[in-house]
């Protein structure tokens, strides 16, 4: 089971990923300042969350059983 937990957390993070980077592409392109301090925001979310996924699926792969 924990295994099978580790993936969840690694397909997840890898999700979380894919919407990093279409969120670091909108900062690119955006000039309107108030636009990049929400998307700025979001990608420190997103980090937040693929940090949390991969210490989640370390944490599972590493579990006994």
């Amino acid at each position: 089971m924990s295994a099978e937990g580790a993936e969840n957390s690694l397909k997840r993070a890898e999700e979380l990923l894919e919407k990093l980077e279409a969120a670091r592409t909108r900062l690119e392109e955006t000039e309107d300042p108030e636009a990049a301090i929400e998307v700025l925001a979001e990608l420190s979310e997103l980090a937040r969350e693929v940090e949390l996924e991969l210490t989640r699926a370390k944490r599972e792969a590493d579990a006994p059983g």
